[in-house]
């Protein structure tokens, strides 16, 4: 190794004085530095991301067209698991829940009637305590639930309606009032059911359901290739729109 140069000073100066050369890093050591700095990094991120994942966010996949014209089928949202710890349910929220009778499934709708109130349906439309509801957002008259598809808390019954909302209860509904499994049927959802609220659509291809085959991530990312391919699949206008 070449030794520096100290002008007007030597080694030979003084026999006491110990000289020390500082060594040049080696090639090797610099790209082993540069490997462990990127792998930290790496693993950070995926900390994080299963932190959100699992605490904050989580993809959801929305299935049937009973939010239509809101949500398409086979569009894939991100869901806010965290607002609701802070901030009560009101009602026109759209929701994600466990479907009560099936806790592996999870629906999507609006909220409509709050625990305490009073929900009918009647004239096509919904009114609560009362009062006839306004609802901008729905596709098609809103009827009563047909009592043949009662089911869960409602199975047997003949007529629901009106209907008092329990304590820590939602009364739900799709949009496609004509095309939604909802509350009409399958009675209230327990505050213990809901996941959080929708904040953004990452995805929108228009494509049969089976072009997503069993939803494993394999299937996704064949979907998602294919969409590639032919970009004419994909709902441009509807990706990230937020909520």
């Amino acid at each position: 190794m070449k030794q520096p140069i100290f002008p007007g000073i030597a080694p030979e100066d003084d026999p006491d004085i110990e000289v020390t050369y500082i060594e040049e890093p080696s090639a090797s050591a610099g790209l082993w530095a540069e490997v462990k700095s990127i792998t930290r990094d790496i693993i950070f991120a995926a900390v994080m991301a299963v932190l959100i994942v699992v605490f904050v966010v989580q993809p959801v996949k929305v299935e049937g067209t009973s939010m239509l014209p809101r949500l398409e089928n086979d569009e894939r949202i991100f869901v806010n698991k965290f607002e609701y710890n802070f901030t009560p349910i009101e009602r026109g929220d759209i929701i994600v829940f466990w479907y009560p009778e099936d806790p592996s499934k999870s629906f999507i709708k609006r909220v409509i009637g709050l625990p305490g109130e009073t929900v009918d349906v009647r004239d096509g439309s919904v009114w609560i305590n009362g009062t006839r509801l306004p609802e901008p957002y729905t596709v098609g008259r809103t009827e009563p639930g047909d009592p043949g598809m009662f089911r869960g808390a409602f199975a047997g019954q003949n007529n629901v309606l009106p209907y008092k909302v329990p304590p820590d209860c939602y009364f739900v509904m799709g949009d496609n009032r004509g095309n939604s499994l909802d509350s009409r049927f399958v009675g209230c959802i327990p505050r213990a059911n809901i996941v959080g609220t929708p904040v953004m659509i990452y995805m929108s291809i228009d494509t049969p359901s089976e072009s997503w085959g069993s939803g494993a991530i394999t299937d996704r990312v064949s979907a998602y290739a294919n969409a590639l391919i032919h970009p004419s699949e994909v709902r441009w206008r509807r990706l990230f729109r937020l909520f």
